[in-house]
């Protein structure tokens, strides 16, 4: 029998010691990863801290028996599949196990042969679970910004589908809005954690001392105004995934915790003693260079290396300008439906249009875009003359960010000044165009003086 083709991994529960060590080592043969334990708490507890794809699992057990762990497995952990193991089979404990979702059962003693075609058969389950959930994947999380035809988009997915088995860190980066978060969700939708929650957090608008309190809870009294106890993010993704979005924005405080928790896969609440074990897979993004931010002093480079076990970067929208179409029929479609427009979509002379744009905001910049169009133009295909003046009279306006005798505070100033004209003055819409908050947006019109509207 050849080695399996996919890593997964498996978790034999046998209280008879010979024989989970024996059933780990047919399995780690075939380039499994295999953990054993000797009773039913151990296995739900080893459950709860590692997802596992397959589980071997002995009915007669001292304690809590192998079906009364079964009812848990499904109940908590419903994409695992669970094999039965017994040495004394009958009908009605086999029909039981099935019934309550067992995939199949093993027959004490059998040999290693009997149990790798059992195997075999669990992974084509998974295999075909993984299947029937593609089309999903297209749909929720493909076109907006991590589906193209581009070259360099095939590579995200490439990576994106590698990674998402796995339970490793991963680093997304980017520019501001190229669709990180996306990316990020996808990982999760395709891992086995898929049935567990996907927490986002974003570091950018907490202060330190809130954001702590956010990310690891606090009992009652630990500070002012901590009337009572408050469970923090962390413990709200036990068993899922966690994504940090612009990871670049955490205090070096939060960083070295941060540290720990991957580290330990522990934390502890604010103001507590007591040590709350914690099984969540990591996913960070950023749209700085987390290696300046290193050299700058601002963030550590343990941290950096702990999450940047697998990096994915995402392309900006102009290196991948051939996806423009495909991206804006996409929004045509999402957003007419919504506004109850009808349009048939785009003219040549307006793609190239805006295939000729640089879109600084990226995918976000362009969805809003073919939003605001559809709201304040007529006609049932978009020609050159709906587009925005901003993108439509490149040479003119824009022709100051190209200018050599600029300082890089003088580009800042006037990029900010010409995404709020654009905008109307609207400060939310252009701090996501800009790829920042909207209070370091409000600090950056006072400090150059701007005009707003």
């Amino acid at each position: 029998m050849q080695p399996m083709d996919r890593a997964a991994r498996v978790l034999v529960v046998d209280d008879e010691a010979v024989v989970r060590t024996g059933m780990a080592r047919v399995l780690e043969a075939q380039g499994l990863e295999a953990e054993v334990a000797g009773d039913g708490a151990e296995a739900l507890e080893k459950l709860d801290l590692r997802p596992f794809a397959v589980v071997f699992l002995d009915i007669k057990m001292p304690g809590m028996d192998g079906v009364e762990v079964l009812r848990q497995i499904r109940a908590q952990h419903p994409r695992v599949l669970v094999i039965m193991i017994t040495g004394y089979p009958t009908m009605e404990s086999a029909i039981e196990c099935l019934k309550l979702g067992a995939v199949d059962y093993l027959v004490k003693p059998f040999r290693a042969d009997e149990l790798e075609v059992l195997l075999l058969k669990a992974l084509e389950v998974l295999r075909r679970q993984e299947k029937a959930l593609e089309p999903l994947f297209s749909q929720e999380f493909g076109i907006a910004s991590i589906v193209g035809n581009s070259g360099a988009m095939q590579k995200v997915f490439a990576k994106v589908r590698r990674a998402a088995p796995s339970d490793s860190t991963v680093l997304i980066t980017g520019e501001s809005g190229t669709g990180k978060e996306l990316v990020a969700r996808a990982i999760h939708r395709h891992s086995l954690r898929a049935d567990q929650a996907f927490v986002p957090v974003d570091c950018s608008p907490l202060v330190e001392s809130l954001l702590e309190s956010e990310l690891f809870g606090h009992v009652k009294g630990s500070f002012t105004g901590a009337y009572q106890t408050k469970h923090g993010l962390f413990e709200l993704a036990n068993h899922g995934t966690f994504f940090f979005d612009e990871i670049a924005n955490l205090s070096l405080n939060i960083q070295a915790k941060l540290l720990r928790v991957i580290q330990e896969r522990e934390f502890m609440q604010v103001g507590s003693q007591k040590r709350i074990k914690l099984d969540i897979r990591i996913i960070a993004s950023c749209n700085q260079d987390l290696r300046e931010a290193i050299k700058a002093g601002t963030f550590r480079e343990d941290l950096f290396y702990r999450l940047s076990v697998i990096p994915i970067h995402l392309p900006p929208l102009r290196e991948r300008v051939e996806d423009i179409p495909l991206l804006a029929e996409h929004f045509l479609d999402k957003h007419g439906t919504r506004s109850h427009r009808e349009v048939k979509g785009l003219s040549e002379r307006a793609l190239e249009v805006l295939k000729a744009y640089s879109w600084p905001g990226n995918v976000r910049e362009l969805e809003h875009t073919i939003e605001r169009i559809l709201i304040l133009e007529d006609g049932d295909v978009i020609q050159p003359e709906h587009l925005p003046s901003f993108i439509t009279q490149r040479q003119g306006e824009f022709q100051v960010f190209t200018e050599d005798t600029c300082t890089l505070e003088d580009l800042e100033k006037r990029y900010i000044q010409f995404v709020l004209r654009r905008t109307r003055g609207k400060r939310l819409e252009a701090a996501q165009i800009l790829g920042i908050d909207r209070k370091t947006l409000g600090l950056k019109i006072k400090r150059y003086g701007l005009r707003v509207g």
